[in-house]
């Protein structure tokens, strides 16, 4: 892994040097968009409105627009600000661990300690264990304020960041005003039906069965030839020295034909062996 930050867990006069890193991976099989037609591949590009003209990413700025005034915001004016400039994870408060509602929890993160001696993250982790509090902390990662639960994973400490209040939208649902009378058979029932589906979690036992399902479908489709060269679909990517791109439409109807020819031959070979099983079938009749 590699780490995404690096800086340093205050609380009080205690400081823990630590390094960040993503707790969570996303496994989903990449899929592009491409034309229908010839598999060409379709681009997003950045259009300035203005001249028309495509804009490099590193050219481009923020702007907040409150409707009738534009505001435009640097790279420098955003990093010009404290707590952009701030390398600390505050601890501002320790919690009871049951009163972080799961709901707010958000984007989880490994902590490593980043110094010569662990002993002030060992401690964090065993006063955190001991008792049995989450502390929440406040920080700032890639232009914003962070509010986040520090607990313990193992022998790691885990920050996951956790929603604002006000990101929680309230659940209202005429519905559930209604009374409603539920009998002690059906209560005993669904308790019944509860118990019956007990076990201990093991989230080793799941898999995500849809991602399993598109891969064996890409490489079904893989061994029967039904692809395109991944070069030509997408285009080749372009040399730093600035050299040419491949001519992607020639290259495009040549991988095509090459498709078709493919499935073609494939189609020809099935159609060679339909005669022989009718011949067989005729004489054991």
């Amino acid at each position: 892994m590699r780490s995404i930050w690096k800086g340093a867990l205050t609380f009080g006069l205690v400081n823990v040097p630590v390094k960040v890193y993503s707790a969570t991976e996303d496994h989903d099989v990449s899929l592009h968009q491409v034309h229908n037609k010839d598999g060409g591949r379709i681009r997003y590009q950045r259009i300035c409105e203005i001249d028309g003209e495509v804009v490099p990413y590193q050219d481009i700025d923020r702007a907040f627009d409150d409707g009738e005034q534009t505001v435009v915001l640097t790279k420098d004016d955003l990093a010009s600000l404290p707590s952009e400039r701030s390398r600390e994870i505050e601890v501002v408060e320790f919690v009871p661990s049951e009163q972080v509602d799961l709901l707010t929890l958000d984007k989880a993160y490994y902590l490593e300690p980043d110094s010569s001696s662990p002993k002030a993250y060992v401690l964090l982790r065993k006063t955190l264990e001991q008792t049995d509090r989450t502390a929440i902390v406040r920080f700032s990662l890639r232009q914003k304020t962070r509010l986040a639960a520090l607990r313990v994973r193992g022998d790691v400490l885990v920050l996951q960041t956790l929603l604002w209040a006000d990101e929680v939208r309230e659940a209202a649902f005429p519905a559930l005003d209604e009374s409603v009378r539920i009998s002690a058979k059906e209560l005993e029932m669904s308790a019944s039906l509860v118990d019956s589906f007990s076990k201990d979690f093991d989230p080793e036992e799941f898999t995500d069965e849809y991602q399993q399902e598109l891969r064996t479908l890409i490489d079904a489709k893989l061994e029967q030839g039904d692809s395109l060269d991944t070069d030509v679909t997408f285009g080749a990517a372009e040399e730093e020295d600035g050299g040419e791109v491949i001519d992607l439409m020639e290259a495009l109807r040549a991988s095509v034909e090459r498709s078709r020819a493919a499935r073609s031959e494939t189609k020809d070979k099935a159609a060679d062996k339909k005669p022989a099983a009718k011949k067989k079938s005729s004489k054991a009749s």
